[in-house]
Order: structure tokens, then C-alpha cells, then sequence
């Protein structure tokens, strides 16, 4: 039985290598964090930071062969990473789940949905096949696909991107996973069916207790359904708190930089929004230093060129707020205030 008030999920030091002919890929670099059965927890970044490596590292999809997945993720006190195949392939669909930002590849063509909804429960329970085509269709209603004895024997090219991506959660949730990891899950999709989808994965969370992973690099979705927020970059996690520090106190320049060039819709800018300068970092050839250095403003603060040569660690500064930078506290406070300040000030 998990305790109520421990981490349903979490993963300490969490690393992944991938070799090449040109040098080892270093995706993931040492990551940590937890999730609470019925929190959220949003891991945002570029794309290339690792969020979605990361994910499937916990849910054992990488090839073992060609990967080298190191440090812990402990799912109610077991280790995912120390599991064989195929106990790890025992808790994905049972105890874990997720969901893709591509159902088209993701749901087989070839496969009516029904069918593909039911080998999921087949696997994972011993009930008989009319059983698991009833919790197909159960699930089908409650995911808000209509006619829902009628879309059971479609094939997936017969629906719109809105109920394919539906379809996908109703598998991913079909056998009351404890966890759900959500990659990018509305991304295709426009943002009329993307509010519906993010409200039925709340609701399904508030009904089933689920643990949910969120990666996005939408930041206006974090504020939306957010717990707590990680944000990478260069595989590694650069500043993690609860959501408000995220967006009213945060201490990193690479989030000050992701919060400067998202648009607003409360306010009538009178600006260009200001991107970040530069491109992310290759993972075959990361800096030696902070890995956001080459395209940071303010690196030139620091003393002794700290940022170049001295890989900085991720330092708890109070109340679950975690921030990776050689600024002095006192000047990245200020830093933040300018920014910020700017942000409120640039519409009319």
C-alpha cells in the first residue's frame, strides 16, 4: 500500500547514453524529481532537452541494446531501471501508461479501435473478450467519443485527430494506470480540441487518482494544469518548483527566456516578442560549463568565467524551489524583477 503522503513516483539520477560513431549522446544527465498519486508535474523545455528520453526511460521504451540507462525510478517503491523486460512491460499498461503526441503511429492501421482497446485489457486482465470489448466501449463513452458502439469498429484513419488522440487515452487509462505520462498530447491538435482533451485527462485524474507526467513546451498549459513544473535543457533539469515560483518568481535566465517569448492573451503587446537568442545545444557536444552559458545574457555577471568551465549544480534555495546558475542569489532575484517587470509593463 502506498503512503498517501510519499512520492507515487521518483526518479533520482536518472541518466541516458546513447553511443554513435561520433561520440557518446548524452539525452538525460543525472535527473530527479517526484509526482504524488493526483498531482501533476510538467516537464517543459525546447525540443532536444530531454523530456521526452526521459519519459520513455521510466517507461522502459528504449532499447536496451542501444541505450545505456543509468541512476533510479522508483514506481511505489519499485525500481523501474533495475527491472528485466519483461516485468517492466508487466507495469506499462497496468501500472503505468502513456500517452503519445502522434496517435496515427501510435494506434496500429491495420487494427479497428475496438479491437486494439481490448488486447490492451486482454494482456493485463483475465477477463473474457465480450468483458474487455464492454470496458472498450465503457472507456470509448467516458472519453467522449459519440456513438460510441459504432466507432468501436473503426478503423483509426476514420477519425479526426481529436478523437484518435481520445482514443489513445482511453487505452493509455483503460487499466486505471497509477501513472500517466502525456507526451506532447495535444500538439497536432487545434486549441478548441486541445482544452478538451487537457480537461479530460484532469478529469480522468481526479477519478482514478493517476499520478501525471505533462510534456509540453507550452507554457500556457503549465499555468493550466500544472502542479509542479521541471524545466530542461541539455538534458539536464535546470530550475523545478510549484507552478506560481515557476511563473512569478522564477531564478533560471533559460525560464526568464521561455517566459519572454510566449505571447499573452491579457494584454495588447506594443513589443516583439523577445527569443531567446541562439539554437540549444548539441547533446553530442554539450559546453563543460552551464549548458545554457553560450546563449545566456548575463553569464558576464559571474565571476572568473564560472559559466565556461564549471558545470553548476542544482541547489535547493527554500520551499521545493530548485535553481541551477552561478548568478548570486541576490542578483538573479533582481534580474528576474527586471524581467518580469518588462513583461507586465510591455502591453497597453
Amino acid at each position: 500500500m502506498t503512503n498517501p503522503t510519499s512520492p507515487f513516483l521518483v526518479v533520482q539520477d536518472l541518466s541516458v547514453t546513447f553511443p554513435t560513431e561520433d561520440g557518446s549522446v548524452q539525452a538525460v544527465d543525472g535527473v530527479s524529481f517526484s509526482v504524488e498519486r493526483g498531482k501533476t508535474l510538467a516537464i517543459v523545455g525546447e525540443s532536444g532537452s530531454g523530456k521526452s528520453v526521459t519519459a520513455q526511460a521510466i517507461m522502459g521504451l528504449l532499447d536496451r541494446r542501444l541505450s545505456s540507462v543509468t541512476g533510479h525510478a522508483w514506481l511505489d517503491g519499485r525500481n523501474l531501471v533495475a527491472m528485466d523486460d519483461d516485468e517492466v512491460r508487466h507495469e506499462r499498461g497496468s501500472r503505468m501508461a502513456m500517452i503519445f503526441q502522434d496517435p496515427m503511429s501510435s494506434l496500429h492501421p491495420f487494427y479497428r479501435i475496438g479491437a486494439q482497446l481490448s488486447e490492451a485489457v486482454l494482456v493485463h486482465q483475465k477477463v473474457s473478450k465480450q468483458a474487455a470489448r464492454e470496458l472498450a466501449l465503457e472507456m470509448l463513452n467516458r472519453v467522449g467519443i459519440p456513438d460510441p458502439r459504432t466507432r468501436i469498429d473503426s478503423y483509426p484513419h476514420q477519425l479526426s485527430g481529436g478523437m484518435r488522440q481520445r482514443v489513445m487515452i482511453a487505452m493509455a487509462l483503460i487499466n486505471s494506470p497509477a501513472l500517466l505520462i502525456a507526451d506532447e498530447p495535444t500538439t497536432a491538435l487545434d486549441v478548441t480540441v486541445q482544452a478538451q482533451i487537457l480537461e479530460l485527462i484532469a478529469d480522468l485524474q481526479q477519478e482514478f487518482d493517476t499520478a501525471v507526467i505533462m510534456i509540453t513546451h507550452d507554457l500556457g498549459i503549465v499555468a493550466d494544469i500544472a502542479d509542479q513544473v521541471a524545466v530542461m535543457y541539455g538534458g539536464r533539469i535546470v530550475e523545478a518548483a510549484v507552478v506560481d515560483d515557476i511563473f512569478y518568481r522564477p531564478q533560471m535566465p533559460y525560464t526568464l527566456g521561455l517566459l519572454a517569448s510566449v505571447p499573452r492573451l491579457d494584454q495588447v503587446r506594443t513589443e516583439r516578442l523577445d527569443p531567446i537568442p541562439g539554437n540549444p545545444p548539441s547533446p553530442i557536444s554539450l559546453p563543460p560549463g552551464c549548458v545554457f552559458q553560450p546563449r545566456c545574457a548575463y553569464s558576464d555577471r559571474v565571476a572568473d568565467h564560472a559559466c565556461e568551465g564549471i558545470r553548476p549544480e542544482l541547489i535547493d534555495i527554500g520551499g521545493g524551489h530548485a535553481v541551477r546558475c552561478h548568478l548570486d542569489r541576490d542578483v538573479r532575484r533582481a534580474i528576474a524583477t527586471d524581467v518580469l517587470d518588462a513583461l507586465a509593463g510591455s502591453g497597453a
